[in-house]
Order: structure tokens, then sequence, then C-alpha cells
């Protein structure tokens, strides 16, 4: 079995990554790679947590994996440690305290929108009980009024119709 050296890896990654995205049926046609293997190694890097690492990678276009990634990465990083990180990943030490200020708000909107919905179900429910008696009140009365018609019916047929005398 050949061994791969690190930078070939290390360039396919590259390539198979966001911004890139590159196919990885293309990538196993030109470096001869199975696409198996190729597939293998994007889904370590994802699980692995980290963050795109290339320089050349473009600060805006970060996913959101990779954005949280890099808050969790910095979080107990002093604002020395932090700027030495920006600068490796050419990124501003604003744009992670943005991207961690987001995520510690994330759960707020999500918190509220629970407590609405619930809300606004509990109010749904109490207007589907509602519907309910009136429509089992509406049938009550039809089928009252159904039994009144064949009664009467049936006392005419029997005693005939007392408005002909």
């Amino acid at each position: 079995m050949n061994q791969i050296s690190t930078e070939l890896k290390q360039e396919i990654l590259r390539r198979l990554l966001p911004p890139n995205n590159e196919s990885v049926s293309k990538l196993s046609r030109e470096s001869g790679i199975s696409e198996t293997t190729l597939y293998k190694w994007k889904k370590s890097f994802r699980h692995k947590g980290q963050p795109q690492p290339y320089e050349e990678h473009p600060a805006g276009q970060w996913s959101a994996h990779d954005k949280f990634a890099i808050v969790v990465e910095t979080a107990a990083l002093s604002e020395i440690e932090l700027s030495e990180y920006c600068r490796a990943k050419r990124l501003y030490v604003e744009q992670v305290t943005a991207w961690r200020e987001a995520c510690m708000q994330a759960n707020d909107g999500v918190t509220g929108q629970a407590s609405k919905l619930h809300k606004d179900l509990r109010q749904k429910e109490q207007e589907i009980k509602a519907l309910s008696r009136e429509l089992q009140r509406k049938e009550a009365a039809l089928a009252e009024t159904a039994a009144l018609l064949v009664l009467r019916k049936k006392a005419q047929a029997i005693w005939g119709d007392p408005e002909d005398e």
C-alpha cells in the first residue's frame, strides 16, 4: 500500500472543503486515491471539529460549523493568545468576538420562540375543545330533531294527520 504524503493529503482536503468544494470523484480521478478514502478523510476532518486550517481561506466564507469550532477553540484564550490565533487564521479579533456573541445569543431567540409556540398551542387546543363541544351540542340537537320528525311521521301514520280533521 502506498503511503500518502501529509502535503498531498492537506492539498486534497483543501480542495475538498469550502470554499473550493471540489467533487470527490474528480479528485479521486486526478489523484488516484479511492473515493472511499477521500470521503473518510473529509468525514474525519469534520468530526474532529477543526475549523478550516488553510491560510487562503477567506474570513467571510467560514461555515457556521467552522465559526462555532473557532469560538469553542478560542473560548479560554487570553487577548494576546486570541490575537495570535486570529493572525494565524487570517481573522480579525472583532469577527471572533461577534461570532462568540452570536453563539451566546442563539438560544435566547429559541427560548422565546418555544414559549410563544407553547402559548399558541394551548390557545389552539382550547379553541379545538370549544369547537368540539359546540359540534357535539349541535349533533345532539340535530339527532333530537330527527327523532321528533320520525315520531311525528309515525304518529301521523298511526292516528292520521290532525290537520286534516
